[in-house]
């Protein structure tokens, strides 16, 4: 009795497990018919038990679309039987997409980012005055703030305007600025510190040392 049994790596491999196995069976019956009569018969009649066996799909655009296009994936494209829809092809499942491009960005300063060089692009663009003076100054604030992030250590704002300098390939030159950028502390200072109601320090909790122990 026990050498009759049969298990799961001994059966066919299933096209899409989440229809069972007496699905696959039932699929399989229908592709040895012999009267194409009889495969549209059957083929409806699976149809029908896939839909019930995925009720919540219902609702989906296409939903019968998508049953018949699964019937012909699990029949290993080989039931030939009528579909009110085009049927799908085998080259069309197994074929490739695309590869997708990808920017390939390797800057010189990568704790920086690729949106800092985009942010620097953009600035250099708009014209002199307080706008574009604003926007370069909260530009090396968030430098100073990326190369604290990455080194914890203090930093010089000559340093960050150095950097900002190359970037930019000379167009914003900030190495003579008067004007400091925000403290480190204050660009270190975490919001986990505080709760979401005024800034406040969220209150610790406190334990009795009276607790019943159980």
């Amino acid at each position: 009795m026990i050498d009759d049994l049969e298990y799961n790596t001994e059966r066919e491999h299933l096209i899409i497990p989440e229809y069972g196995r007496h699905m696959q069976k039932m699929i399989n019956h229908a592709k040895t018919r012999e009267t194409k009569e009889e495969r549209n018969k059957l083929a409806k009649a699976i149809i029908s038990v896939m839909g019930n066996l995925q009720p919540h799909l219902r609702d989906v655009p296409d939903f019968q679309h998508k049953l018949w296009d699964q019937l012909f994936i699990m029949s290993d494209f080989q039931l030939d039987a009528d579909s009110p829809y085009p049927k799908p092809s085998e080259e069309e499942l197994t074929s490739k997409p695309d590869p997708l491009e990808y920017p390939q960005n390797h800057p010189k300063y990568r704790f920086y980012g690729n949106n800092i060089k985009t942010m620097i692009d953009v600035a250099r663009t708009w014209e002199e005055g307080e706008m574009k003076n604003a926007l370069v100054y909260t530009i090396a604030n968030h430098m100073k703030k990326c190369f604290l992030n990455w080194n914890k250590d203090s930093v010089e704002d000559s340093v960050i305007f150095n950097h900002l300098f190359e970037l930019s390939n000379g167009e914003i030159d900030l190495r003579n600025s008067e004007e400091d950028l925000s403290d480190s502390s204050s660009l270190l200072r975490t919001k986990s510190k505080y709760s979401s109601k005024g800034g406040k320090k969220a209150p610790k909790k406190k334990y009795s040392s009276n607790r019943k122990r159980y």
